[in-house]
């Protein structure tokens, strides 16, 4: 028989045009109620500065530390940031330098295919508060120079969490990398990555220290497993992290979508098992929506927004520690968060994703990832329920009628809960081009990142534990269950 509130709900769904609600229920508790439940670094969602571009974020582009800040303020803890990419293969230490980089190039949004760079740069990254990796060259096999940056790394980076010793080995043959002379394969590359593990590790005195892997083929081939089944106990006491990068790419509507996200991810299963099993953390250390800078069409849209707050979720789901946005040339970068000028979408998704995980400990979802709703909920340090999120990854482009979706949750306290919504006018909206993005009806103002608008929540009604909400496609609901 159909309660009361359940033909309410279907009632509701029908008035609003939405689909027969998916239901999830609630647990009182974290460990409970047959979830997998994964533990949550204090601040997951972390940025990757192209290693050239790096200083001139930090220098040249106001919003970069208020972006950073913004996060800070949720979590209480400033975001991981790490500072490579492929110029870090391009790039060499030179002591004798007092700039931060030193390069030339024919076009401003080009990078640069050689570079120096000098002890500044490292100490402007130790200028930042919160934990920092940084890659160096392993590229040109001049092991003795990254021994010397490493060693300056180390003493000026005080958050030095680790060192990345070369950036997506699988290209350096096809890049005319002189480490990849003769059969450049994963076991010659396993190879070199061990022995320079040992050589620089040694060399600062510094153990864990590393950050191992660091390919973006999609394993097993290049991945961590293979990896680590080639790793002694020595080299082993050097690895700090082992972490792969990650570009799904694809159209707005396949990127968003919540069921390919968790497919996309379920092909870093193994790789993540073996991690773990060394008892070491599996990072994204560099990934993002579309390779090389992005796409226009993709990356700077509100559907890549969702796409980056689903992709954080599952990812910390599927016990990813952190997960690094790459961010490249200032000026000439798609998937981007800010610049100098204007806020891009993404940022959105990346604050929501956020707000869910912000001091929580653990983190489940609610759904089996086949379907395009999501729910997740996180947990306090006491087990409680902090936060749940709901979204709804039907892709709505601007045109036509916008479909909903009616989600219900069950096992809830009280008799009201309070809300957040991260919408726009289309998956397609672009915050670059004028169109309106907002979450709980706050915006971040262009070329500053300061947060705008007066915060707005919704009030939604629980009876008998339970309560109904509508989410249109292309939209997300933060809820607050305290």
């Amino acid at each position: 028989m159909v309660s009361r509130f359940q033909f309410l709900v279907l009632l509701l769904a029908a008035l609003h045009g939405a689909a027969a609600a998916v239901t999830f229920s609630v647990p009182k508790q974290a460990h409970t109620g047959g979830y997998k439940y994964a533990p949550l670094d204090p601040a997951p969602v972390g940025i990757s500065f192209e290693f050239f571009a790096f200083p001139s974020y930090f220098t040249n582009v106001t919003a970069t530390n208020q972006c950073l800040s913004n996060w800070k303020d949720l979590t209480g803890v400033w975001p991981p940031i790490r500072i490579g990419g492929t110029t870090q293969d391009r790039a060499q230490y030179d002591s004798r330098t007092s700039a931060y980089v030193v390069y030339s190039v024919s076009n401003p949004a080009d990078a640069p295919a050689s570079l120096t760079f000098g002890s500044s740069f490292l100490t402007l990254a130790g200028s930042y508060a919160g934990s920092v990796v940084v890659g160096l060259n392993r590229g040109k096999n001049n092991i003795q120079n990254t021994i010397d940056a490493a060693k300056i790394t180390v003493s000026e980076v005080k958050n030095l969490l680790a060192i990345e010793l070369g950036n997506e080995p699988e290209y350096y043959s096809r890049n005319g990398q002189p480490i990849a002379g003769g059969n450049w394969s994963p076991a010659t590359d396993a190879a070199s990555q061990n022995n320079w593990a040992i050589s620089v590790g040694s060399a600062v005195k510094k153990s864990p220290i590393i950050q191992a892997g660091n390919s973006n083929d999609s394993p097993p081939k290049w991945g961590a497993a293979e990896l680590i089944a080639t790793q002694n106990a020595t080299v082993k006491q050097y690895v700090k992290t082992y972490a792969h990068h990650n570009y799904p790419g694809g159209s707005v509507t396949s990127l968003m979508s919540h069921r390919g996200i968790s497919s996309n991810l379920h092909v870093f299963d193994a790789d993540v098992a073996a991690a773990l099993k060394e008892n070491k953390p599996y990072i994204f250390g560099e990934t993002n929506s579309v390779s090389g800078g992005g796409a226009a069409g993709v990356s700077p849209t509100f559907g890549a927004a969702l796409w980056t707050m689903d992709y954080v979720l599952r990812a910390s789901y599927s016990n990813i520690s952190r997960t690094y946005f790459h961010h490249g040339t200032v000026g000439n970068c798609q998937y981007c968060f800010w610049g100098r000028y204007s806020m891009g979408a993404p940022y959105y998704g990346a604050y929501a994703a956020t707000a869910l995980l912000a001091k929580a400990t653990h983190l489940t979802a609610l759904d089996d990832g086949n379907s395009n709703y999501a729910a997740y909920v996180s947990f306090a340090a006491d087990g409680q329920p902090l936060r749940a999120l709901l979204y709804n990854s039907d892709y709505f482009g601007g045109s036509g009628s916008r479909s909903s979706q009616s989600f219900q949750l069950q096992g809830l306290s009280g008799t009201s809960l309070k809300a957040k919504r991260l919408t726009a006018d289309s998956a397609m909206s672009r915050v670059d081009q004028g169109g309106k993005v907002s979450f709980g009806g706050q915006t971040f103002t262009d070329g500053n990142c300061n947060v705008a608008g007066t915060e707005s929540f919704e009030t939604l009604g629980v009876s008998n534990g339970q309560l109904a909400v509508t989410v249109k496609a292309s939209e997300a609901l933060l809820v607050y269950l305290q």
